[in-house]
């Protein structure tokens, strides 16, 4: 089994986000299969490996694993003739690899894009971990409506909850907290609308872990369903759509969900895909994969066509051509 060495910018200060997180608990679950290491690229830090120094030393034993979105092409193309896996996190950067990186991907709305982008490259499904700490402690809910100010759409922080503070308690989160698994359970509702942030940058959400961490902690959560989160919310069954219609819509069925709750607590069995011991026996079997994967491309050139603009617009015109060819013999009759 060959090292996995996860490449990122830097693990501090600017960096510091959910995608840095996440590839971050994906490395510490790999670390379980393999060894690993983190590498960055952009800036070195303490007892880190930087990759300037790394490339300079035999690399044949390692995979490294790119993942900053919009600094993939350019590592990609650094790595030429290395072995290297994307971690996709998110969809909609627009460019295309090479059928000698496989992908991984987390969500299936994120393995579809990819899927149809690139369908020669090796895909597979690994979905982000949710911690322990996030379930439902069965404690006193002293908060009404939780909203993470980070990513809400206009909507949401200038009308929606404008319109429910004179009537309950709403809570806006603006800042890192520790314990976020402790509000989600002291929170009965729980409000995510993303897709006005994303469609900003043209990339799409790509898993959303807030609000399966909050329905793990027992909120009721009303959310968009935009990307990644229609992998895994169902309107009407297991949360609500936020932004419907009209404030008005919005307000009256969040006060009811606070007041009445109706949902029921979802099965354990829901969250089990996206829990540790899930995520490290499909890990084991997708890196075992990766490498025999990459034993092949030492010893076999690639021959499938991969589906690029070039090979799409010459697929359009033989598709117009045929076309033209059977209507021409009833044109010459």
């Amino acid at each position: 089994m060959r090292s996995l060495y996860f490449l990122l910018p830097g693990t501090d200060g600017k960096f510091a986000c959910g995608g840095l997180f996440a590839e971050l608990k994906t490395m510490e679950l790999a670390r379980q299969v393999c060894d690993v290491a983190v590498v960055t690229y952009q800036q070195r830090e303490p007892n880190t490996l930087f990759l300037d120094d790394v490339l300079q030393q035999d690399t044949r034993n390692i995979i490294f694993v790119v993942s900053w979105g919009f600094h993939v092409p350019k590592l990609v193309k650094r790595l030429q003739g290395r072995a290297v896996v994307y971690h996709a996190h998110s969809a909609g950067y627009g460019f295309r690899l090479p059928s000698r990186v496989p992908i991984l991907t987390v969500s299936r709305n994120t393995m579809g894009y990819w899927g149809q982008l690139c369908p020669s490259s090796p895909i597979f499904w690994l979905p982000n971990q949710i911690s322990p700490e996030f379930s439902d402690r069965d404690q006193p809910r002293d908060i009404d409506v939780l909203v993470q100010v980070r990513k809400s759409s206009e909507y949401l922080l200038k009308q929606l909850v404008p319109a429910l503070q004179p009537h309950c308690n709403v809570v806006l989160l603006d800042q890192f907290v520790d314990d976020l698994a402790g509000l989600f359970n002291r929170s009965k509702v729980y409000l995510y609308d993303t897709a006005e942030y994303w469609a900003q940058y043209q990339v799409t959400e790509g898993f959303g872990l807030p609000p399966m961490e909050a329905m793990a902690c027992g909120c009721q959560v009303f959310s968009s369903v935009n990307g990644a989160l229609a992998d895994y919310l169902d309107p009407g069954f297991n949360c609500e759509a936020i932004g419907t219609y009209s404030t008005a819509y919005d307000v009256a069925r969040i006060l009811t969900a606070i007041q009445a709750p109706t949902a029921k607590p979802l099965p354990d069995d829901f969250f089990d895909p996206y829990r540790e011991d899930k995520i490290v026996l499909r890990l084991r079997e997708i890196l075992t994969a990766v490498n025999q994967f990459f034993d092949h491309v030492a010893q076999h050139p690639a021959d499938v066509p991969q589906l690029s603009p070039q090979r799409i617009r010459k697929l359009r015109f033989q598709r117009f051509w045929q076309k033209v060819s059977q209507k021409l013999p009833i044109a010459q009759k």
